[in-house]
């Protein structure tokens, strides 16, 4: 399975790399998607990260998963992307897995995807969300993590959505995880 994850600058990168990490090690096959001219990609924190392409060039009908990261000013480069929007909607409508962490979720809020679907945090911008108390929510082909402290299980979460739940408790025992 292809999984897309968009990099915007500003992004918040345990929340991006981690996800990242983790399906790599599933054995996924992970692009790490630019959504500006530069493959280099400028996080919240200073870490320039070299994208795989330019989410331009990357075949979307392709992949079976988009990922966005959150990141205050990532998530609003994100929302002014009309490429991440398009994706996002579609795969929300043909069923294929679209996943967000963070500040990320309220844009699905903000694009109508979140109506009675559960959502982990008190975040307001999550219009129409269901409020959870746990970190990772999946909700039919939605997945959302509350924050960088919840990375971890939300690319578990992905990993078993991907490549089973016995895969993700193989990775999850690897890399010594004891949630």
């Amino acid at each position: 399975e292809k999984v897309c994850v968009f990099l915007a600058d500003g992004f918040e990168e345990g929340e991006a790399l981690i996800p990242v990490d983790l399906l790599r090690r599933a054995g996924a096959e992970v692009t790490t998607a630019s959504i500006s001219t530069s493959l280099c990609v400028q996080g919240a924190h200073g870490i320039c990260v070299t994208a795989d392409a330019l989410a331009e060039n990357v075949p979307l009908e392709e992949y079976g998963m988009v990922v966005l990261p959150g990141g205050l000013r990532g998530t609003q480069n994100l929302s002014q992307s009309a490429l991440v929007k398009q994706a996002v909607l579609a795969f929300a409508r043909q069923g294929k897995w679209v996943a967000a962490i963070c500040a990320a979720p309220g844009l699905l809020g903000e694009w109508g995807l979140l109506q009675g679907h559960l959502y982990p945090s008190a975040e307001e911008k999550c219009t129409g969300a269901v409020l959870t108390r746990g970190e990772v929510c999946t909700d039919g082909n939605l997945v959302t993590g509350r924050g960088l402290g919840a990375a971890i299980p939300f690319g578990l979460a992905l990993v078993g959505h991907i490549a089973g739940q016995a895969e993700s408790a193989r990775i999850q025992e690897a890399i010594v995880y004891m949630h």
